[in-house]
């Protein structure tokens, strides 16, 4: 499998962004972890915590896997982590927590992913999802890196799968929706420079941190659901 994007580096430096929405998952992170593409790293190292067990990251891209593999040699945790070259398998171990970190939205049977991630999830785990918010958002530069859609909380309510509880569902940078929107109707970007995402990261995400709570996580470039599994179906 062959992932067409070029933006992971871009985005490897917004450490902002990444302790932002790392705050908002961590608390129901634990246990035995699977995060499913993983890509080069950037999110495992910082939504790795003391209450994981162990944690597998499946990266089904070579190219990646490789660059995932050289950079997790320095990770202090490197005991506690397993690397996977493939997609989340069908025949699979137990997991107690399952991420999907900005990949759901590459996957085109994503309700049959769902519903795969929650057969392999321990009864009480969470099912972590972050991905990009609003379809009328789908710009240029979505299509560039692979993105099939881009959610509400309408259409990721949809394809959840009958046997979960939501416990967290919000939309997060309110500033970085404005910045998306822009692009889409004026700049029509097929991708940010690097000066454009250390503004987002420096400038517009300690802003849209207060503006989320003022505004209730009413809309924003991104949309995190947390769900847990339940013993039976509804």
């Amino acid at each position: 499998m062959k992932y067409p994007g070029k933006e992971l580096a871009l985005f490897e430096k917004a450490k902002n962004w990444k302790r932002y929405y790392s705050s908002q998952l961590i608390p129901e992170i634990s246990g035995r972890v699977a995060e499913v593409g993983a890509g080069l790293g950037g999110t495992t190292s910082f939504l790795f915590n003391s209450k994981v067990s162990s944690w597998t990251c499946f990266e089904p891209d070579t190219e990646l896997f490789e660059k995932l593999s050289i950079a997790s040699q320095s990770w202090e945790f490197r005991s506690q982590i397993k690397l996977e070259n493939r997609i989340l398998p069908t025949v699979y171990e137990r997991y107690d927590t399952i991420l999907y970190i900005d990949v759901l939205e590459h996957i085109k049977q994503d309700r049959d992913e769902l519903e795969k991630a929650i057969s392999a999830l321990n009864v009480e785990g969470h099912l972590i999802i972050l991905v990009p918010a609003f379809n009328f958002l789908f710009s240029r530069f979505d299509q560039s890196i692979g993105h099939f859609r881009r959610y509400n909380k309408g259409m990721l309510k949809a394809i959840l799968p009958q046997n979960v509880e939501i416990t967290r569902f919000r939309y997060l940078d309110t500033m970085g929706f404005l910045s998306s929107f822009a692009n889409k109707q004026v700049l029509r970007q097929p991708y940010p420079r690097p000066s454009q995402i250390q503004f987002w990261d420096s400038t517009l995400i300690p802003i849209s941190k207060v503006f989320d709570k003022v505004l209730f996580h009413s809309f924003g470039k991104t949309l995190i659901l947390i769900c847990e599994k339940s013993a039976k179906s509804h």
